[in-house]
């Protein structure tokens, strides 16, 4: 600091001050300290800045099920967005994706006096444990469902399951079977909402559900199933993974895609533009997630008090070369179409 001092032409307390963002400074005594900080190379020490202000400069994440795409990607946009802040992140992953070993990762963080918290942790069990979490720290939850008194961010799952089926619909399909998550997924849950709420809206017959662990595995074993029913058209899988499971399954029964079935995913990871044929699928900006989320918690430390607001973020349809619109069945004429929302086209 000594050096960066004698670059400036200030003193230490002038350095110390501009450091840990202390008021009574000039801004043009701050800018040449900054100048002077970037010069030398010299990084602050975040303890000696903690114990100064009395403040944190480090945020807190828990982090469940990152071995899914969902909350990896969740967690890998909340890392990007705080390189443009002035924080650090530090990372705890519970053991058991349940509420006791949320709790138990928030007590670990509050204890080392993290300034906010973020909990990714799209499961049932989870969210009904996060406004006792939420006790003496700032708490914002992503991809947390509707908690009260806590804030949150997440992608709009059951408006995009229903953009999905709308697509299908559109493209003269009848109706639209489903392979859904997990019980006890909240993301799950939403997809299956809005694919039934868009079917019930236009008057398509509801089939019943099949469901998988998002793995490519169960979507094959879905696959398989629907496969044998002639009268499957237009799949719509709750995830990317399950989807191309899925293909395989219709591949070996010699239904093809998209000539006999259409399929469209969920999550455009990056694989799916190369599946065979590449799929459609539903695309979650996890990078505004990030954002959104840093953003609000942000926001409730600087307001010194909960911020309660719920921020959605829509999907993108993403279509590929899996969807298409039926064939006419054998003597009869293709169904009538409705012109389909207007989708970003890649691959």
């Amino acid at each position: 600091m000594a050096d960066v001092a004698r670059l400036a032409g200030v003193s230490y307390q002038t350095v110390s001050r501009v450091l840990n963002d202390l008021p009574h400074v000039r801004a043009s005594t701050r800018a040449r300290v900054l100048a002077a900080i970037r010069e030398s190379g010299y990084r602050p020490n975040a303890a000696a800045r903690t114990l100064v202000t009395g403040r944190s400069h480090t945020l807190g994440v828990v982090a469940v099920d990152t071995v899914f795409f969902g909350p990896a990607s969740t967690l890998a946009g909340i890392e990007r967005a705080a390189r443009d802040t002035d924080y650090a992140i530090n990372i705890v992953t519970p053991r058991t994706p349940d509420g006791d070993s949320v709790l138990e990762a928030v007590d670990r963080l509050r204890n080392q006096a993290v300034a906010g918290v973020i909990v990714i942790a799209p499961r049932d069990s989870v969210a009904g444990v996060l406004a006792r979490a939420a006790a003496g720290v700032s708490l914002v939850g992503a991809g947390c469902g509707r908690i009260e008194q806590v804030g949150g961010v997440a992608v709009d799952q059951r408006a995009g399951a229903a953009l999905a089926t709308r697509y299908l619909l559109d493209l003269g399909h009848r109706t639209v079977h489903h392979v859904a998550g997990p019980a006890g997924w909240l993301d799950a849950a939403g997809r299956a909402e809005g694919w039934r709420a868009e079917l019930k809206r236009v008057g398509a017959a509801i089939p019943p559900p099949l469901t998988g662990d998002w793995s490519a595995r169960s979507g094959y074993t879905a696959g398989r199933t629907l496969a044998r029913d002639p009268a499957v058209t237009a799949v719509f899988c709750a995830n990317d993974h399950m989807a191309l499971g899925l293909l395989r399954a219709f591949h070996e029964a010699g239904r093809q895609v998209p000539s006999e079935v259409s399929v469209i995913g969920f999550d455009d990871i990056p694989g799916s533009p190369y599946f065979a044929p590449p799929l459609s699928t539903i695309r979650q900006n996890f990078g505004e997630l990030g954002r959104s989320t840093l953003q609000l918690l942000v926001e409730q430390l600087q307001a010194g008090t909960p911020v309660p607001r719920r921020v959605l973020i829509a999907p993108d349809l993403i279509v590929r070369s899996s969807t298409r619109p039926p064939a006419p069945a054998r003597g009869g004429r293709p169904g009538r179409r409705r012109p389909p929302p207007r989708p970003r086209r890649d691959g």
